[in-house]
């Protein structure tokens, strides 16, 4: 099976730590609206930023699965997170959670600090965009 993408990298730049500065890749474009830490029946189990952080993921997920897609077909996230600190300060547990949902796929990402998000109850909001392989090019690969 050929790889879902190719990651855009000049030789001349460092390589940034835990993402992609950019991503080619062919299929059918699949857009997430912004996914929070709430379960599927619209719940939040914890306040904690680095749980949610992990249901925002594995909605993400989900949602690409869906599309018949998996985690390494998403190509861009976009993190909107309410406090840059606790980010920061958090890496580490984040790091594990993303490589816990996402394995080792690291897609072109942003991340923006924002004054709130439209769930009150929610830390965290990441927005995705993910190429799934056409149903051709599915039929083919098996």
């Amino acid at each position: 099976m050929t790889q879902p993408h190719q990651l855009l990298h000049p030789r001349n730049w460092k390589r940034p730590p835990g993402y992609a500065n950019g991503v080619v890749a062919e299929g059918r474009l699949v857009f997430l609206a912004g996914q929070v830490g709430w379960n599927a029946g619209q719940v939040f189990e914890s306040n904690d930023f680095v749980a949610q952080t992990r249901q925002a993921l594995a909605n993400i997920v989900a949602l690409v699965a869906a599309a018949g897609g998996k985690p390494e077909h998403v190509t861009r996230l976009t993190w909107f997170v309410l406090d840059k600190r606790e980010y920061l300060s958090r890496l580490r547990e984040l790091g594990e959670v993303y490589r816990d949902v996402m394995g080792r796929h690291f897609p072109a990402m942003t991340l923006v600090q924002v004054g709130a998000l439209v769930e009150d109850k929610a830390k965290v909001e990441i927005e995705a965009t993910a190429v799934v392989p056409s149903v051709d090019d599915a039929a083919t690969a098996r």
